[in-house]
């Protein structure tokens, strides 16, 4: 009957793991499609939702709540089954009317009634971590923010420069057009026709780099955003809406290194991890200290007096008593202990210090870029005028034939590559921008503002 009894356990813990293991197995369902048209918002809210580091930031909270429940459950009493069943050979019986098998079974009750301290200062410390882990959950948050912005912002530099690369080529054709058509009427030689044909031909690869630029950087973008093909995957490309504007904002640098080291995530959650690390130096001392254990119990078990059926007629009673355990000589294993776990304090505080140093830098290169980001967009925006009006005069003076054809292919030349830099410097001024944000703690802040 016992046989039977363990087969069937036995048998059923096993499909319970089976179908533990397929549920823990189970894909991660698809992400949903990108929308048809994507703008800086959208871009952030699906990452939000998609993006891996934000995902496995978030299995890691799960892990830590896991913990504290493992943890607090020292301080709650335990209830165990215990059972046990065995048999001998006969031959080795000492004694008279002793049995060659013997069983027991008995319910259990434990509750730790003093555990050196160990058991409060590990629920103080899991309680610590616990918050560090929603401080690295906000830290990916804001680094995946950083990150779409600007993925973002390189999908619009590649998409405009395409622009203006068309649009050269538009306004070399044009050009091409009219050349043909003055030397055909004989105004012009042959060498400004082959001169326009070659600034055409020129032309060709920026646009050509252009585009390459931008399916790069929109594949960038849907790894930022955490997208994943699915089986009804469209190649169509989305469509982006959103230009390169910079407006110019000002960050003064002693108010945001002071908000950096408010706001940072970072910082708060290392400072998190040193308070765990100090509360570990209790749980290491706690060797030193004894061990008292409250222990209840009923139990079944074979009488000794029926020499028949092993079940017949059991033996049943209660038990409660006061267990106690106190190391005396350990080898010193509890002295190494407390040593790892000072120095696992110091550890933390040195890094601490070391990234509010790293974060203190990286404030200051921020503002240092946007400050000399926002002096590039003002020169930009004049050379891009002063550009447009000296092709205008050029393209005046070629039709009169007062100047070269040379003198306006410069000019377009010119007008083509400071429409280009202002989209640089509009584009770093938005990245820098984004940095600063990320550097002080600024960044969810301003999302939160853009959605509403």
């Amino acid at each position: 009957m016992m046989q039977k009894l363990l087969l069937r356990f036995f048998l059923i813990s096993s499909i319970l793991l089976c179908a533990a293991l397929y549920a823990q197995a189970a894909p991660r369902p698809s992400p949903p499609p990108l929308p048809e048209e994507i703008s800086l918002e959208v871009a952030i809210e699906y990452a939000l939702d998609n993006s891996f580091a934000i995902l496995q930031a978030k299995e890691r909270i799960e892990e830590q709540y896991g913990l504290v429940l493992e943890v607090g459950a020292g301080v709650l009493p335990t209830l165990s089954l215990n059972t046990s069943y065995s048999e001998q050979d006969e031959d080795l019986i000492g004694f008279e009317n002793a049995n060659d098998d013997d069983w027991r079974v008995a319910l259990q009750v434990r509750q730790a009634l003093y555990s050196g301290g160990s058991l409060r200062a590990s629920i103080r410390a899991q309680d610590a971590l616990e918050q560090a882990v929603l401080y690295d959950l906000q830290t990916q948050v804001e680094a995946t923010i950083q990150d779409v912005k600007t993925r973002f912002y390189d999908v619009l530099l590649a998409r405009d420069t395409i622009t203006v690369e068309e649009e050269n080529i538009e306004l070399l054709n044009e050009q091409l057009a009219n050349t043909e058509s003055r030397f055909e009427a004989g105004s012009v030689s042959n060498f400004d026709v082959l001169q326009a044909k070659v600034s055409l031909a020129n032309a060709q690869p920026a646009l050509i780099r252009a585009r390459n630029d931008f399916r790069v950087a929109e594949a960038e973008l849907k790894k930022a955003v955490g997208y994943v093909k699915g089986k009804n995957y469209i190649t169509q490309s989305p469509t982006y809406s959103g230009e390169l504007d910079a407006r110019m904002k000002d960050y003064d640098l002693v108010q945001s290194l002071t908000e950096a080291m408010q706001k940072r995530p970072e910082l708060q959650q290392l400072a998190l991890i040193a308070d765990a690390s100090e509360e570990g130096i209790d749980v290491a001392r706690a060797g030193f200290r004894p061990t008292v254990d409250l222990v209840g119990s009923y139990e079944y078990r074979r009488s000794y007096e029926v020499n028949d059926d092993a079940f017949d007629d059991p033996e049943d009673g209660w038990f409660v008593g006061v267990e106690s355990t106190w190391n005396i000589w350990d080898g010193r294993a509890t002295k190494g202990r407390v040593v790892q776990a000072k120095s696992q304090l110091r550890q933390d505080e040195l890094n601490l210090s070391e990234t509010r140093l790293a974060v203190e830098v990286e404030v200051r290169r921020a503002i240092s870029e946007l400050q000399s980001a926002a002096e590039l967009v003002v020169a930009a925006r004049e050379v891009t005028g002063q550009a447009e009006e000296a092709l205008r005069l050029a393209n005046e003076r070629y039709n009169v034939g007062s100047s070269t054809f040379l003198d306006t292919l410069a000019a377009r030349v010119a007008l083509t590559d400071a429409r280009n830099n202002e989209l640089q410097a509009n584009y770093s001024y938005l990245v820098f921008t984004a940095n600063v944000q990320r550097a002080i703690g600024e960044t969810q802040y301003d999302f939160v503002t853009s959605s509403r």
